[in-house]
């Protein structure tokens, strides 16, 4: 794997125009996997020491950060992001904060799961940045509060180190950390602000709560389905198809550019475990000019290229939740959509329930990840 740029300093102050005209990033070999930070997914950021500037809430904001140059309020310019107050030291002899002094805010993830990589983006924040950053991590089940994860009894593992960051720019970390975690601790050394947190991973599920429901749906993000790769990204990502709840607009789906030639697109999906699926939805909300003219279903076994069409090509309509039962289940692990000629769907449902080698494979991985 390639080194991850890193990004340090200032950057120029703000000169009119596009602000993201001098914005640093760079393509980071971990964004394929899923925001585990992701609000729809139920994340949150459950507190912070400061946030006398910008509110913590910012940070899981989908959308890119916005700035207005004319925006001021009570407080000072107001930013979109978690922003703090500056730190001082102790008196006029002593007025620089020490080395230790540091701002954090708490992240509940949306999906508990292995973390793959985080961006800590401070576009926007060309000199009031952190000059250093650190990110935690801990398990802890249930739905603690504040108070509890900040116990003395909760462990904490390094995700990434104290790391000197810049400003106006997607600071990306790559983590190697095989562990279950449910929540972050974020750090920024000494004070400052910070625009948008990315926390990107692999969910990991509690196999006894999927027991539990017995039949849900397989592919879902939060159950712990993925998406393998997909013939086209151009509008929107494949993996919205698996977000939660129905899809509230048409760049909430998946949606392919014109094809002109005479293929068709599709996508390739990872169940959570070996499964049995008894229905399926496909569903084109939002999308009515531009939604896939036609649909099929394949499935495949683990690791396997052999698939078996389990939905012949079927009409689709736009703007429509279209729901089949199958006549008879089909098993596998892996799953296939082909839409024709192009378009889009906005969500795929499969339900079913997990085979017994399923839920076995999948309580071993639970427990080799420490859940």
């Amino acid at each position: 794997m390639s080194a991850i740029p890193s990004f340090t300093g200032d950057a120029s102050p703000y000169g009119g125009g596009d602000p993201y005209a001098d914005y640093r990033t760079a393509d980071f070999p971990f964004t394929q996997y899923a925001d585990l930070a992701d609000r729809r997914l139920g994340a949150g950021v459950i507190a912070a020491n400061d946030e006398f500037f910008a509110e913590r809430e910012n940070l899981l904001k989908p959308e890119a950060a916005d700035f207005d140059p004319e925006h001021f309020g009570h407080k000072g310019k107001i930013m979109d992001g978690w922003e703090t107050r500056r730190r001082r030291g102790v008196s006029a002899r002593q007025p620089h904060p020490t080395e230790d002094d540091h701002d954090w805010a708490l992240v509940r993830l949306g999906a508990p799961g292995v973390v793959r990589g985080i961006v800590l983006d401070t576009a926007h924040f060309r000199g009031n940045y952190p000059q250093a950053v650190s990110v935690e991590a801990a398990s802890v089940p249930g739905s603690p509060s504040p108070e509890e994860l900040l116990a003395d009894d909760v462990k904490w593992t390094t995700l990434v180190p104290r790391t000197a960051v810049g400003g106006h720019a997607a600071n990306g970390f790559a983590v190697d950390v095989e562990q279950r975690f449910t929540h972050l601790r974020v750090n920024q050394h000494p004070d400052g602000g910070i625009a948008r947190l990315r926390v990107h991973g692999e969910v990991a599920p509690d196999p006894a709560w999927l027991g539990a429901l017995g039949t849900f749906d397989l592919a879902a993000l939060e159950n712990g389905g993925q998406v393998e790769d997909a013939s086209d990204r151009f509008y929107s990502p494949a993996t919205n198809t698996i977000q939660p709840g129905r899809s509230r607009k048409m760049d909430d789906g998946w949606e392919t550019r014109r094809r002109r030639g005479k293929g068709n697109d599709w996508i390739r999906y990872q169940l959570v475990a070996e499964s049995e699926i008894r229905a399926v939805e496909i569903d084109t909300a939002y999308l009515k000019g531009n939604s896939a003219g036609w649909a099929a279903l394949s499935v495949a076994a683990e690791g396997s290229e052999e698939w078996t069409e389990i939905l012949p090509r079927t009409r689709l309509q736009p703007d429509t939740n279209h729901r089949f039962v199958l006549g008879t289940p089909a098993v596998g692990s892996r799953v296939r959509i082909d839409i024709y000629p192009d378009g889009g769907i906005s969500r795929l449902r499969l339900f079913g329930s997990l085979t017994e080698a399923g839920a076995a494979r999948l309580t071993a991985r639970h427990q080799e990840l420490g859940g």
